[in-house]
């Protein structure tokens, strides 16, 4: 079965012919080929286009080797460009090719071709794009899975493929195997192709040390944390490393798209605070595979999985902190209330709360008082674990099941429409 990956498609649609080169990026194995190389091209054919005016090249198949250089991948496609007509050219693991620059700077220069790269390791990582094709291209950064795309392909009730979803993640390729297999797929995953790539690219001397901050970091998504924390908790392990090189290593895994950082925000001062920082991981799966799936606490899962989702449907993620002053024993003290997602996309901001139990008061206060401390106009929302309908309470907060909210990718228009009610 085909997973349909319609809001990648619909960008790439959009983007024909404009924008420059469209520069496909992504964890390993997260899809991007074949969103590339089978559904878009498809939707191509299907509006007309010529199967002859669709030049498609896997740099990582043996027949194309001899294609491994710039010079003679450039003379093999401009070779099948024969006319004035538009051509749609699409090379799959561009790194792979000598000097990728220079073709891509060839090609990318002819006007009736629109140029389509992907790639994902040792020398085509997030840090690459930024340097080698600022302002001459779009980068388009495709995730594993949602999970309404998941479901697609579950064929289980939303429930036990919500629980399957936060244990195994959302890589394409995992979906169909049993649990035992899927296990073993990611752990071999991390160790042949994730740890090995930042090995190689960057010369790691110490890959244990890597190693480590791999593991704190996945045991430690959506905690707020800092390179001195992490040094810290590894001299606890024994693992002597200076906080310049774990800055330097969970840089790497960054540029490696395993993880990705989300960034406190002044909600009052309206200014970012540098650090410390929460980390999530890409891909649940893979996270939970590295720690031996040994610590699966759902509230972190989960809080993980909506941070994803949010940066799937193309919102900025940070974390809110709002600074108030309070009596504690008597005493007027600050102290700094949390909002879990501040959440943007053009003129566009919402609040969420991750929130696994709201059924005793306690909690339910906890959940709910930055909000009230929160004069503006945007929305907030609660998104629970508990098995509730959408509503909105007395003070205008939306409370929404996670299920509800993961499994609709248009669930925000919903949310809006029950916050008017």
């Amino acid at each position: 079965m085909e997973i349909r990956r319609d809001a990648y498609l619909e960008r790439l649609m959009r983007l024909r012919f404009k924008g420059g080169v469209k520069i496909i990026t992504g964890v390993r194995r997260g899809g991007k080929t074949y969103l590339l190389f089978n559904i878009f091209r498809n939707r191509l054919l299907e509006s007309g286009v010529p199967s002859d005016h669709i030049i498609a090249v896997s740099l990582d198949s043996i027949e194309n080797r001899h294609l491994r250089d710039a010079e003679a991948l450039y003379r093999d496609v401009a070779s099948r460009i024969v006319d004035s007509d538009e051509y749609y050219v699409m090379v799959d693991e561009i790194q792979l090719a000598e000097d990728f620059v220079d073709f891509v700077n060839g090609l990318a220069g002819m006007k009736n071709v629109d140029l389509y790269i992907t790639g994902s390791n040792s020398r085509f990582l997030s840090s690459d794009v930024v340097t080698e094709f600022r302002g001459r291209g779009i980068e388009i950064n495709v995730r594993p899975l949602s999970f309404s795309e998941y479901m697609q392909a579950a064929g289980k009730d939303e429930r036990e493929a919500w629980r399957d979803y936060l244990t195994y993640g959302g890589l394409p390729e995992a979906v169909d195997l049993e649990d035992e297999d899927k296990a073993g797929y990611l752990e071999n995953l991390i160790e042949a192709v994730y740890e090995r790539d930042v090995v190689e690219r960057r010369r790691i001397r110490h890959p244990d040390a890597l190693d480590a901050v791999y593991d704190v970091l996945s045991s430690g998504i959506g905690s707020l944390t800092n390179p001195h924390r992490i040094t810290n908790i590894m001299k606890d392990r024994r693992v002597d490393v200076d906080g310049n090189t774990v800055s330097q290593y969970i840089s790497y895994l960054e540029d490696s798209f395993l993880f990705e950082r989300s960034k406190r925000f002044d909600l009052k001062g309206n200014g970012y605070i540098d650090t410390p920082s929460k980390y999530y991981s890409v891909d649940l799966g893979l996270r939970n595979a590295k720690l031996g799936f040994r610590q699966n606490e759902y509230s972190r899962l989960m809080e993980n999985a909506i941070y994803n989702e949010l940066r799937g449907r193309g919102y900025s993620v940070d974390v809110g902190v709002i600074g108030i002053r309070d009596y504690l024993a008597g005493k007027r003290e600050y102290r700094q209330l949390e909002v879990d997602f501040v959440a943007n996309k053009g003129g566009e901001r919402i609040y969420i709360q991750s929130a696994y139990r709201m059924d005793e008061p306690e909690k339910r206060e906890q959940e709910l008082r930055p909000f009230l401390k929160l004069n503006d106009g945007f929305r907030k929302i609660v998104l629970v674990g508990d098995d509730v309908p959408v509503h909105v309470n007395e003070k205008g907060i939306v409370i929404m099941n996670v299920i509800d909210f993961m499994k609709d990718s248009e669930s925000l228009k919903s949310i809006r429409s029950a916050s008017k009610v």
